[in-house]
């Protein structure tokens, strides 16, 4: 079964399922500022675009372009400034 997620007025569009190992969405996000939270561990792996991420116990931002990927913990959040319209794969655990 896919669920299809919506965040932040349609900016942020993604579709859930089940894998193997634990829950995966694919999502698209339009260029623009995004604040998430997380209730899991959260394996993000950017596929196009860029995101440039600040997570919560950090005042520094960081690049993640296509190709590299980041986590974050449990009960968490992170902002991201995506520069660029982009496309990610999260990873849940």
């Amino acid at each position: 079964m896919l669920d299809v997620n919506e965040y932040f007025d349609g900016c942020v569009k993604s579709v859930a399922f089940q894998g193997a190992e634990g829950s995966v969405t694919s999502g698209v996000m339009l260029a623009g500022k995004y604040t998430f939270g997380t209730s899991q561990n959260e394996l993000m792996k950017v596929v196009y675009g860029e995101l440039i991420v600040r997570f919560a116990d950090s005042d520094s931002w960081q690049s993640f372009p296509a190709g590299s990927e980041f986590s974050v913990p449990a009960n968490s959040s992170f902002d991201v400034d995506a520069p660029v319209n982009s496309v990610y794969l999260c990873f849940y655990s």
